[in-house]
């Protein structure tokens, strides 16, 4: 059976994977994933890709004929495409319903098996101590601390040990997005998201080389 230590840091890893990433991300590709399956939606999402693809071919074809020159072909193509796009915004609108569903569903999922599980974990273990600390290795203040709310006193508690899991990974995190950043110029996360990072050495040393004149 894995460490209680070990089993929170991955917990915590993933929470932060799935922040990071973005829940709606994740929503995506589970279903891109559960579109490949045997489904009835799967069915339903090719059949509304084929719908899409009459729908721009009939278009296409209404605007290369003329409705003045030959009335009855552009008619007729009229009518089949309107029928097709019906179908069509009637398969995306059944669809699109039950997609709303699978995100609420999904999410929730999501939610219970990383925070959910987080809030079970502390409530059921914090009475555990999951490692101790030498014995006046700090004063009685910092025990308390680390021991709260309930784990015994010289003890560090599990909630506590989350709350160092999750400095250690967020700040190794960041460290690793600064990084790649220097590495590739160019910013991968936040409202800057895509911009080039924009480095000036030389106004900095200029400044730093200039003599100053009496």
């Amino acid at each position: 059976m894995p460490s209680l230590i070990l089993v929170v840091f991955i917990f915590q890893l993933l929470i932060h994977l799935v922040s990071t990433f973005g829940g709606q991300t994740i929503n995506d590709l589970l279903w891109l994933l559960y579109t490949k399956l045997p489904t009835p939606q799967a069915k339903q999402a090719a059949a509304g890709v084929q719908l899409r693809k009459e729908v721009v071919k009939l278009n296409r074809e209404m605007t290369n004929t003329s409705a003045q020159d030959d009335f009855s072909k552009w008619a007729k193509l009229r009518r089949q495409h309107d029928k097709k796009k019906a179908e069509y915004e009637k398969n995306a609108q059944s669809l699109q319903s039950f997609r709303s569903n699978f995100d609420r569903i999904a999410s929730t999922l999501r939610w219970l098996g990383t925070s959910g599980v987080r809030f079970l974990m502390q409530f059921w273990f914090s009475k555990q101590a999951l490692f101790w600390i030498p014995q006046g290795w700090a004063p009685y203040y910092v025990e308390w601390l680390l021991s709260f709310p309930r784990a015994p006193l010289g003890s560090v508690s599990v909630n506590m040990w989350w709350i160092a899991c999750a400095s250690v990974i967020k700040m190794a995190s960041e460290g690793l997005v600064a990084l790649w950043t220097l590495k590739t110029g160019e910013v991968k996360v936040g409202e800057k998201k895509g911009e080039k990072v924009k480095m000036d050495f030389g106004a900095g040393m200029g400044q730093a080389g200039e003599k100053k004149e009496l």
